[in-house]
């Protein structure tokens, strides 16, 4: 029986001069497409290519450009594998095109190897305030992020933080105006790790949920209080829920409710939706939702509770 043909594709997203064309063309200087046959570089935005000819030639790349979102189908992609059958597919998506659109249209046998998100650091925050939902959406397939042209100055840990909110599985890096990589983001939680009971502000709940997956042997062994919402999971043990928040990533239709699984004898006596203060001490253990180490919990005391100021939490 023969093994399907399969073709990887490296997918860069991001906004008009976010940095994309120049990190895909550090990457052909590398020598990482050197090898092999031929190969394709779509892209899905207005412009001139600005790739050195040269270099696309001595990687045997033929290029393709699609300057209207109308044109990413699954009959044009047909129409450029039929055509050069490409041993790799390499992606530039403006950020601004539904991803989701393009993921759809790619042939069964491409298969996204790797999705990589360029953000230009010195318009991040005016994007969030104004575009939110379509910058942060930049991260949904992205496996790496890379925030550029950035400053110590900047909220750092802030923007590595709203990544991980719409995208916990992918890796963030910093690239400093100078070209050097920053990866000592230092992040000043809202809380004391240090107290013998780490108390967490209903408003932080957000951060605290984020640093703890990120960070999760800084928890372990501690005491952590917190106001949360009940969930009882349908197929869950009777002695086990999950005290949490509805959380915003972008906007309102993105609320989702997250929280910690807490093993509690009297689990039974509490009600579905009832805020709760749970006191309760930190461990991991393997989670077979995210497939990795994840939070758990158990109760050493568990409250009723006026309900929060604010029903949503968010992750800044």
């Amino acid at each position: 029986m023969f093994k399907k043909r399969e073709v990887p594709v490296y997918k860069f997203t991001g906004f008009l001069e976010s940095g994309k064309t120049s990190f895909i063309e550090e990457t052909m200087k590398e020598g990482q497409f050197e090898d092999g046959g031929d190969k394709v570089y779509i892209i899905l935005e207005e412009g001139e290519v600005e790739i050195d000819e040269e270099l696309l030639r001595k990687n045997r790349f033929k290029v393709y450009k699609f300057e209207d979102e109308s044109e990413v189908t699954f009959d044009n992609f047909m129409e450029i594998e039929a055509e050069v059958r490409p041993e790799v597919v390499i992606i530039e998506c403006n950020g601004t095109w539904d991803e989701n659109t393009i993921i759809e249209a790619l042939p069964e046998q491409w298969l996204i190897a790797e999705g990589i998100a360029l953000v230009d650091a010195s318009t991040y925050e005016a994007y969030l305030a104004n575009m939110k939902m379509m910058m942060l959406n930049q991260f949904q397939y992205a496996d790496l992020v890379v925030f550029n042209r950035c400053k110590e100055d900047m909220d750092l840990a802030g923007y590595k933080r709203s990544v991980r909110a719409k995208n916990r599985a992918a890796q963030v890096i910093f690239e400093m105006t100078d070209g050097t990589i920053n990866q000592n983001i230092k992040e000043e939680l809202p809380y004391d790790m240090n107290a013998d009971v780490i108390e967490i502000p209903d408003d932080d709940f957000g951060i605290f949920y984020l640093d703890c997956f990120e960070n999760i042997d800084n928890y372990v062994g501690k005491t952590v209080k917190f106001k949360g919402v009940v969930y009882k999971p349908k197929k869950g043990k009777k002695d086990v829920f999950v005290p949490g928040r509805f959380a915003m990533t972008c906007c309102a239709e993105d609320i989702q409710f997250v929280g910690f699984p807490c093993k509690y004898a009297d689990t039974e006596k509490l009600k579905e939706k009832q805020f709760v203060m749970v006191t309760a001490k930190l461990d991991k253990a393997m989670s077979k939702t995210y497939g990795q180490e994840a939070p758990v919990l158990f109760a050493e005391k568990v409250e009723s509770a006026e309900p929060a100021a604010e029903e949503v939490v968010y992750f800044q």
